[in-house]
């Protein structure tokens, strides 16, 4: 699943001009980093097109919907979006894309209010045939070509990051996942492309990347496995951070473990547990037992006590008593996570724990899901405090008057006082203290000197 906390709206710069004539071109994303990235590459080709990058709310020519289908509420929220951005927008060109457009293409191609719907396998033509559809010529979605690796690098984004795509696709089949079934198979990009993709990003401007996919610890390109590309990667030349995206903890060693010595790789984890029931990792068939999820998390921790963890978890699968719950809760305390992402299970048709029996009652899931996410908050604060008296090199999002905002190397929030601090450039800022709440809970620090 992976980390799917990011729904936003892109909004940049009008381009220098191009084949896009002027045209105004808003894009909204749901769901995972992966959705994150394949949005910016699209962003990039429509850029140079020509195209006016606007919101919603100011009269673009063309919406982009991209879409995710993982859970129940992710229907529902790209259903709403995709409803908003037709009403707003009556007379634009609606493309729907992402794994919604898998899971409810026909659904979606017999709605009047979308003019394209675009599987995932095709996403990256997306500007073929919006510029095809504006010179008159008649393409269907389904002629366009297939390749889930013809993204451009990124250019243009909101974020001082990029996500460079390294895999798609998984063949695990846990029983509660339709993944495999909107992405398809597990597939990996070729390691020259991916150490391409990644210099082009580096000369692009980004000083972060993140290494990104469906499933990319299973990443296999002839003899080169995930821990290999991932040391290709690191020894590209040039002054930038790397970030690994949601892992699944199977398939890698101590050679992993130790790829974190190196400065450019960055000490965060999104490790997905998804349960702390050994029954309940069984019935949803994950390849991993809490006992090798521990191991992992003590390796690290032995390396770097601080090392960054953050997670899954479903709650209210099949069959789960209030004592596996417990044992959840139980592991959420153990593994200190700075943040849960708690998602209630949901029905996806088609898998194989939507034939199982005992389905818990919606009123228990809502009730599990939010004792998670309080502990998710205990967690963060005690975690946000050990670090108070530390120093993070800070990579600057925001600037507002005398105020920056970024992420430090631990991936934890933190924000100063700096004059004349610019966006995307790193500082070395020592922790004093917390600030806000909840979800806007962040570390406040001050600046100690200007790394790059």
């Amino acid at each position: 699943m992976g980390n799917p906390n990011i729904n936003e709206q892109l909004t940049l710069p009008p381009s220098c001009g191009g084949v896009g004539g002027g045209r105004r071109v808003a894009f909204k994303t749901l769901g995972c980093r992966l959705n994150q990235y394949e949005t910016d590459a699209l962003v990039t080709d429509f850029d140079k097109a020509g195209y006016q990058l606007v919101n919603f709310d100011e009269s673009p020519d063309v919406v982009v919907v991209n879409t995710c289908t993982v859970t129940n509420q992710s229907d529902q929220k790209s259903r709403t979006v995709i409803s908003q951005a037709a009403r707003k927008n009556k007379d634009a060109v609606v493309v729907v894309t992402g794994c919604m457009a898998n899971n409810f293409k026909e659904k979606l191609e017999s709605q009047d209010n979308i003019t394209f719907v675009v599987e995932n396998n095709r996403k990256s033509s997306v500007l073929s045939l919006v510029e095809a559809h504006f010179s008159g010529e008649i393409l269907h979605p389904e002629q366009l070509p297939q390749d889930v690796f013809r993204y451009e690098p990124v250019q243009k984004s909101l974020h001082t990051r990029s996500a460079v795509k390294i895999q798609d696709g998984c063949d695990n089949f846990c029983t509660f996942c339709i993944i495999p079934m909107v992405r398809g198979r597990a597939v990996s990009r070729p390691v020259a492309d991916v150490l391409e993709s990644v210099r082009k990003t580096i000369e692009n401007g980004f000083k972060e990347i993140v290494i990104t996919g469906v499933n990319i610890g299973r990443y296999e390109d002839g003899e080169t496995r995930f821990e290999d590309l991932l040391a290709k990667i690191l020894d590209v030349p040039g002054d930038f951070r790397v970030r690994i995206s949601s892992l699944e903890p199977d398939g890698f060693g101590d050679r992993f473990v130790e790829l974190f010595q190196h400065p450019k790789l960055m000490p965060h984890l999104h490790l997905c547990l998804q349960s702390g029931s050994e029954k309940t990792l069984l019935r949803m068939r994950r390849m991993y037992d809490v006992g090798q999820f521990r191991k992992t998390i003590n390796q690290f921790r032995l390396v770097d006590p601080d090392f960054n963890f953050t997670t899954d978890i479903i709650v209210g699968f099949p069959g789960e008593t209030e004592e596996e719950f417990q044992q959840t809760i139980e592991a959420v305390k153990e593994f200190n996570f700075s943040h849960v992402h708690t998602f209630k299970y949901s029905v996806r048709k088609g898998t194989r724990a939507e034939r199982l029996e005992n389905h818990v009652p919606e009123k228990i899931k809502t009730a599990r899901s939010l004792q998670i996410r309080e502990l998710s908050e205990e967690n963060k604060n005690l975690y946000y405090r050990s670090l108070i008296g530390k120093t993070q090199q800070v990579l600057v999002e925001k600037v507002s008057k005398n105020k920056a905002t970024g992420y430090g190397d631990l991936y934890v929030p933190v924000e100063f006082q700096a004059k004349d601090i610019q966006k995307n450039t790193v500082h070395t800022v020592k922790l004093t203290g917390l600030s806000g709440e909840g979800e806007r809970l962040v570390l406040v620090g001050e600046l100690v000197e200007i790394c790059v």
